[in-house]
């Protein structure tokens, strides 16, 4: 685990597109919020830990400290090479971020997720982790796609 550098871009654009869970313009977000780290070292809102493995880079997690709340964190991307996906790589970017929000304070960590089909596995992964669904706002992303917030109330 490590800080994100600028040659990690091309290699998590790659891996974002490869999971087959982001469309285009998911992608293009989740690279503005990457380019935002990297361009603005004066920023808060987004933190980014990358992952290796066997020396290449194979996943990452963007999250951060929510504005104007008191110990909330968002984990607002969280990818993993398909080539490696099942081999714990995820569960590791998501502890390591959970135990850095808990050192600046969190008292829980929210992330979002749809509830298209496509995205079960992903469901799944969270609620393993611990993650409690807690609300589910229909129709959100477009007509049939509902918005579902996870939870973990961890460090209370």
């Amino acid at each position: 685990m490590r800080e994100l550098i600028r040659s990690d871009l091309p290699q998590l654009e790659q891996i974002l597109i490869a999971t087959g869970a982001f469309n285009g313009p998911e992608v293009a977000c989740a690279m503005e919020l990457l380019e935002i780290v990297l361009n603005d070292p004066t920023q808060s809102d987004y933190l980014v830990t990358v992952a290796e493995h066997a020396g290449k880079v194979c996943g990452y997690i963007l999250y951060g400290p929510v504005p104007v709340t008191e110990g909330n964190f968002d984990i607002y991307w969280i990818a993993t090479d398909p080539a490696v996906q099942g081999q714990g790589m995820g569960r590791k970017l998501m502890e390591h971020a959970e135990a850095d929000a808990r050192k600046r304070g969190a008292r829980m960590v929210c992330l979002e997720t749809s509830s298209q089909g496509g995205y079960e596995r992903t469901r799944t992964f969270y609620e393993r982790a611990g993650y409690v669904m807690e609300s589910c706002i229909r129709d959100f992303y477009k007509p049939g796609d509902d918005r579902l917030t996870y939870v973990k109330r961890v460090f209370l």
